[in-house]
């Protein structure tokens, strides 16, 4: 049996990379005072972590741009990806300087936010289609790999399936090591999926994996850092790019039910919260935060959401 390279190599640079610049950045960034803030009405026993480093997703960007050009020539398709990837990273930079350096509290409006998102995944599209020559054809899960083409419609569907992935990636970010754990999950899952179907992107996913492995030393309960809006818009750019490279949007739905869950709490809490003039759904949203309030500790539920995924990205080879 013959080893390949293309995912362990990635895999084990991104790691070392992301853990060795750990020591560096993360007393660089609390010198420059770099520290997450926490809301008074929020869950009481985070206020505890106000202060604590954030913007720490530098160093799973830099574990994934080494990994990843070490094998760009090679592995052409990892392009489109990359980019995605690091121009969602750069909206999280942003949103999280003005938030922290700037003191403003809400960082990017939400307007200036998704503009920026439908400039990016525009520009994705074209490196797709019409550089990387990937069409917009939809794998069907549980059809001996069977595509649907649903013609112009193709296009409104990619924006929403993208902005509202980075958008669930985003609200999955909110305990210790939760988004971290349920990315790295996913990330094996392209990784294995990319290297069954010879699709040319394993190094990226692999990568991306050992990258969240590096960061984890540091994020996991209790945290040393956060990896902030640089690191958690990222995470659903590298998802969302991995799926559409793949031809597998449709497959977010299975393997990404965990940033599904977290971005619908979110929504449903608003609509309830406004139809019922103030009645809640949730204790709190997005949902990790309802199960704090009922007692879960934090490395319960990042322990259960990660069991989750893991299961559901089992279900997803299985559905290939």
């Amino acid at each position: 049996m013959m080893v390949d390279w293309t995912a362990i190599v990635p895999l084990f640079v991104a790691f070392a990379v992301s853990a060795a610049t750990g020591p560096v950045i993360i007393p660089i960034l609390r010198r420059l005072k770099m520290g997450q803030t926490e809301r008074k009405e929020g869950v009481q026993s985070h206020l505890k972590k106000a202060g604590t480093p954030t913007m720490g997703g530098i160093m799973i960007i830099l574990g994934v741009l080494v990994a990843s050009l070490l094998f760009i020539v090679k592995c052409p398709k990892i392009g489109p990806v990359l980019f995605l990837t690091l121009a969602f990273s750069a909206v999280g930079f942003i949103d999280d300087f003005l938030k922290v350096v700037k003191r403003h509290p809400d960082g990017l409006l939400p307007k200036q936010k998704l503009i920026m998102q439908v400039i990016i995944t525009a520009i994705f599209y074209v490196l797709m289609v019409h550089v990387a020559e990937v069409d917009l054809t939809l794998r069907i899960p549980f059809s001996g790999g069977k595509m649907l083409d649903i013609g112009f419609l193709a296009i409104p569907l990619m924006f929403f399936a993208i902005i509202g992935t980075v958008n669930g990636t985003n609200f999955t970010d909110g305990l210790d090591g939760l988004a971290s754990s349920v990315t790295t999950v996913v990330a094996v899952f392209f990784t294995v999926a990319s290297l069954l179907m010879d699709a040319g992107l394993a190094p990226m996913a692999a990568g991306f994996a050992g990258a969240l492995m590096g960061f984890l030393i540091y994020n996991a309960f209790p945290a040393k850092v956060f990896m902030g809006d640089t690191g958690s818009l990222a995470l659903g750019g590298f998802v969302a790019g991995m799926a559409y490279m793949m031809h597998m949007p449709l497959y977010i739905l299975i393997i990404g039910l965990i940033y599904l869950v977290e971005v619908l709490s979110v929504m449903l809490q608003v609509t309830y919260f406004k139809a019922t003039h103030g009645k809640r759904l949730f204790k709190m949203s997005p949902i990790h935060h309802h199960f704090e309030l009922c007692g879960w500790s934090e490395t319960k539920i990042v322990t259960v959401f990660t069991v989750i995924t893991a299961l559901l990205c089992l279900v997803g080879l299985m559905a290939l």
